[in-house]
């Protein structure tokens, strides 16, 4: 796949980040972060698009990959404030409380395409899912909400996964019943979502195809 991206190069003190966004907003995508139960509502250009930030992000150890969801089309189903995405590997050291900051300073900047390479994605996958049956597997994604802003720190294998979850709910989305009157099909959920000590309902961000309206435009493939 080939990425549309925009790069910043923004400095803190004596570190300088690389931050890279879509060049063109996600509009019919958003997101609401886990209480417990997150969702992700996306057509199928803005489920694509993930699958493809996915896979750059799980290759990209030193970038930070921001997807603003929050300002775009409102969705007409869900409940909570929409917020944005960002992808981190664990590694980089991310903290959240620090996005902020580094948020206000993504001006300026530089036009980049990349291409993704889905059959390498396809393999670290795999490995991650043949790794998920070992007993003492810890290579889950962890999450943190602050500043309006969800944000995924992982591994490229989970990373990896994650963006065929998202490839999965782009291609067969469109087929599911009753999308074409409007009605979002639950696809999947982001995998392996650490979870917090002492219990509960667990956290989960669901993952769901909606096209977007007027679904007169709106065809199920094959019809």
């Amino acid at each position: 796949m080939r990425l549309r991206l925009r790069e910043f190069r923004p400095r803190t003190g004596p570190h300088e980040h690389r931050v890279v966004q879509p060049r063109q907003p996600l509009r019919h995508t958003s997101l609401r972060a886990p209480e417990p139960i997150g969702i992700l509502l996306g057509d199928h250009d803005g489920l694509n698009r993930l699958a493809g930030l996915f896979s750059f992000a799980a290759y990209s150890r030193h970038t930070i990959v921001h997807v603003p969801l929050r300002d775009g089309v409102p969705p007409d189903e869900g409940v909570g404030e929409r917020v944005d995405l960002v992808l981190a590997h664990h590694t980089l050291g991310l903290r959240s409380s620090k996005w902020p900051e580094l948020r206000r300073r993504l001006v300026d900047g530089t036009p980049l395409t990349v291409r993704t390479d889905e059959a390498r994605t396809v393999r670290d996958a795999g490995s991650w899912t043949e790794h998920g049956q070992r007993a003492d597997f810890r290579d889950g994604l962890r999450h943190a909400t602050h500043a309006r802003t969800f944000f995924l720190f992982g591994s490229r294998d989970v990373f990896a996964a994650t963006a065929t979850y998202f490839a999965h709910a782009a291609g067969w989305g469109p087929h599911q019943k009753g999308v074409a009157k409007g009605h979002s099909a639950l696809m999947t959920a982001l995998p392996a979502l650490s979870q917090p000590p002492g219990g509960g309902h667990p956290l989960e961000v669901l993952i769901c195809f909606k096209p977007y309206p007027p679904y007169a435009h709106f065809g199920r493939p094959g019809h």
